[in-house]
């Protein structure tokens, strides 16, 4: 049995997916501010290139997504995380402009861990990946 990924770093990571460079930096700040550490990706096709690409004990330990993003968007993604074998544990926070009740639908279909509508408050982001983090451990 391998430790789980948050074990053998100090801090957790977060892969933080935003299409948007003002909005990954604003996540990216309240995160490290809350002692994670954080890496970034643009789309969704590029965080699941960086996942497939990270060796099994570099795996982030929490992954956010948009949903509106070019290439490959946030729910199609997330659906695709859930659907590979070594990367179906890691917990996913969808971090979005859609707010709407279908979109939550989507996102509870495909077995995402937080849902956080922008604007969002700094604590609710938070909230939101402590909550995934201590579910994924669980």
């Amino acid at each position: 049995m391998s430790p789980s990924p948050s074990v053998s770093r100090s801090r957790p990571r977060v892969l933080v997916v935003d299409d948007t460079a003002a909005l990954r930096l604003l996540i990216r700040i309240n995160l490290e501010l809350d002692g994670f550490d954080v890496d970034e990706a643009v789309d969704g096709q590029d965080a699941l290139d960086q996942l497939a690409s990270a060796a099994d004990d570099d795996l982030p330990d929490v992954v956010t997504f948009d949903v509106v993003m070019p290439r490959l968007d946030g729910f199609t993604a997330a659906a695709r995380v859930r659907e590979t074998p070594r990367t179906r544990h890691l917990p996913l926070v969808i971090v979005t402009t859609q707010s709407g009740p279908a979109d939550a639908a989507r996102a509870v279909q495909i077995g995402v861990d937080g849902y956080v509508t922008k604007p969002f408050e700094p604590d609710t982001l938070i909230e939101a990946v402590r909550g995934a983090l201590s579910r994924g451990s669980g």
